[in-house]
């Protein structure tokens, strides 16, 4: 038999198996003819793992909706990653508003109060915003990864073999009805065979299917673990925001009251003329924790001296960069100023630490 032969019968082979299987599957829905049912542990496990397919899809779609509000921006994520290319980096909403306050401010001018704030405001804008690339890669790496595998990965598996298993069932339904339809012995004989060769491969391939469908719990048990990880992420993510906005209310103070007396004042003072550190020290005076040293001629002494003081730390502060220096509320520092400093900082020293803090965080002690 050459190699043509044999794809030929081949060919014939498989195209009566195929229409054997599609008369089978017609005569069952019209109830003409008897379906063998699976039994109902493998049923509830392919009921369990379509389940989990569905929930799994629609946690997957909407996390990605949380972490990526932008439609357009998720599609060409998609683009970017089917073509096995990295997206360009653009900046995210809150970068892009701390950019525009940090523009404005400049603007406006850094020494004004309204500038000043602007600046602070954008600054924290762009930590929050670097915050939320760093949620956005983890949830993307510890939480729908494995997501995304199981369902293009783990279930796709399923469903093939799930398949399989079907069109074992055909054969073997097939098979039976030959058999109820032989009238001679010899056709009777062949037909029995051949239930007994589909009833083999039926269960065999309905074990292969099972095992599989036990593995869901495994991967219930997977998922748990990365919904903790998830979990964490979105902990550290607002935590992070948070410690963001309370040191910068805490930097601006109350800068809101002091705007409305500004705007309370007769037309002939100039905006201009409220200056950063006259806001600072209106906030400081209207913070019953700040004590008046802020607001007095200690801090222009020690900004006009070469000289340092000791000053205890009003609230804990998280450095920005390199250049400042952490706090703990509570702890004493030592403190001086020195020339061209902005004129809400001092340097601060802690043993060998040294490094840039804010003055509305200290006491200055006698």
């Amino acid at each position: 038999m050459n190699i043509m032969d044999f794809n030929v019968k081949k060919l014939a082979a498989d195209a009566g198996t195929f229409l054997s299987r599609a008369v089978q599957f017609t005569e069952e829905k019209l109830g003409q003819a008897e379906k063998t049912e699976l039994d109902a542990h493998l049923e509830n496990l392919l009921s369990k793992a379509e389940c989990t397919k569905l929930w799994t899809e629609k946690i997957m779609k909407q996390t990605e909706v949380l972490l990526q509000p932008n439609p357009n921006a998720r599609i060409e994520e998609f683009v970017y990653e089917k073509l096995d290319r990295k997206a360009p980096s653009r900046m995210n909403n809150p970068e892009l508003l701390g950019q525009y306050m940090i523009d404005a401010g400049n603007e406006f001018g850094p020494g004004t109060a309204y500038g000043n704030a602007l600046i602070k405001c954008g600054e924290t804008q762009k930590r929050i915003g670097t915050a939320d690339r760093e949620l956005i890669q983890t949830s993307a790496i510890n939480f729908l990864t494995p997501l995304r595998n199981f369902i293009e990965g783990d279930y796709k598996t399923i469903t093939k073999e799930r398949k399989l298993l079907q069109n074992k069932r055909l054969d073997l339904d097939a098979a039976k009805t030959r058999l109820k339809k032989a009238k001679v012995a010899e056709a009777r004989a062949a037909s029995e065979q051949e239930v007994r060769i589909t009833q083999s491969e039926f269960d065999r391939q309905a074990e292969i299917t099972r095992l599989l469908l036990e593995g869901i719990s495994s991967t219930h048990a997977h998922h748990l673990r990365c919904l903790n990880d998830f979990v964490e992420a979105q902990m550290t993510y607002y935590a992070q925001c948070y410690q963001y906005m309370l040191d910068l209310q805490k930097q601006l103070g109350s800068f809101p009251s002091t705007f409305l007396s500004n705007n309370n004042q007769s037309s002939s003072t100039p905006m201009q003329s409220v200056t950063a550190p006259s806001v600072l020290a209106s906030a400081s005076a209207s913070l019953p924790s700040v004590s008046n040293s802020l607001v007095t001629s200690g801090i222009s002494e020690l900004k006009s001296s070469s000289g340092s003081r000791k000053a205890r730390v009003l609230y804990d502060y998280d450095a920005a960069n390199s250049s400042e220096l952490s706090l703990l509320a509570d702890e004493v520092i030592t403190v001086y100023s020195i020339p061209g400093m902005d004129s809400d900082w001092l340097m601060g020293e802690r043993g060998n630490q040294k490094g840039k803090v804010p003055i509305t965080y200290l006491e200055l002690l006698n």
